[in-house]
């Protein structure tokens, strides 16, 4: 069974950075897509990122430009570097090994998170002044 444990999060002034990291084991990392979601209170979880075994990624359009995944597959790690932080992207961010990997974020959408057996304890951002 896959564990995860992200790491990264914390509070954040409007405009800042973090990176994210979540530590995957448990599985043949490479095999894996990685995904990011979030959810923020009272909200579904949405993907934020997605990053394919052989690296081709996929993001919301709302933060496209500003966010950035990555992963290492010699250390089972996934990255999300988050850049221009707004307040509204208050949230736990979580990862997740996926055996998929879509092109056509709307996908991503229509499949839902709920087809996740598991999911780590993720890691609270918080952007405020």
């Amino acid at each position: 069974q896959v564990q995860l444990v992200e790491s990264g999060g914390g509070l954040v002034q409007p405009g800042g950075s973090l990176r994210l990291s979540c530590a995957a084991s448990g599985i043949i990392f490479k095999v894996y897509a990685m995904d990011w979601y979030r959810q923020a209170p009272g909200k579904q979880r949405e993907l934020v990122a997605a990053i394919s075994g052989g690296g081709r990624t996929n993001y919301a359009d709302s933060v496209k430009g500003r966010f950035t995944i990555s992963r290492d597959n010699a250390k089972s790690t996934v990255y999300l570097q988050m850049n221009s932080l707004k307040p509204e992207e208050t949230a736990v961010y979580y990862c997740n090994a996926d055996l998929n990997y879509y092109d056509d974020y709307n996908d991503y959408v229509r499949k839902g998170s709920e087809r996740f057996a598991s999911w780590g304890q993720g890691t609270q951002v918080t952007v405020s002044s």
